[in-house]
């Protein structure tokens, strides 16, 4: 069929059109595939199918600034509440929190302290860290685990 053959040859295409219009991904493949199912149910209607490709393209082109004009409604309607405060009790609390966290994380061994820092603080996979520490995954499994296992004994020990 026509419509499959355009697809197959255009659709990446007008996916990086409409990306350049609505600045998202997500937003353009739809606004693609909605101008293909359009195109697809007015095809007997299409008066010169040479030109399906140039309508695909006006397609997503007015799709996309319908998009874009609602994107604009909603910003400017969206209701603008006070922003969330926490407490000076919460901030306290975090505090302490975290100076507990840091404390028992200094009293681990160094190869856990770094494996856990990397992890949970610099957000790290195991093959970053392993790369970073100069140990095998594996090692880093362990020494993670390890880690965890003493923090958690320690924070529940000042509980």
């Amino acid at each position: 069929m026509a419509v499959t053959a355009l697809y197959s040859a255009h659709y990446r295409s007008l996916v990086r059109l409409a990306v350049l219009l609505v600045r998202d991904v997500a937003t353009a493949e739809e606004v693609v595939q909605d101008a293909f199912v359009a195109i697809h149910g007015a095809w007997r209607r299409l008066r010169d199918p040479d030109k399906a490709l140039a309508y695909l393209r006006q397609s997503v082109v007015n799709r996309s600034r319908s998009v874009l004009r609602h994107r604009a409604v909603v910003e400017k309607y969206a209701p603008k509440g006070l922003p969330d405060a926490p407490s000076a009790e919460n901030g306290a609390i975090g505090e302490l929190e975290r100076s507990a966290v840091i404390e028992a994380l200094r009293g681990l061994p160094a190869r856990q302290r770094e494996a856990l820092v990397l992890r949970y603080y610099g957000d790290l996979s195991e093959a970053q860290i392993a790369h970073a520490m100069g140990i095998s995954k594996g090692a880093v499994k362990s020494h993670t685990a390890r880690g965890m296992a003493a923090l958690r004994t320690i924070l529940e020990q000042l509980s």
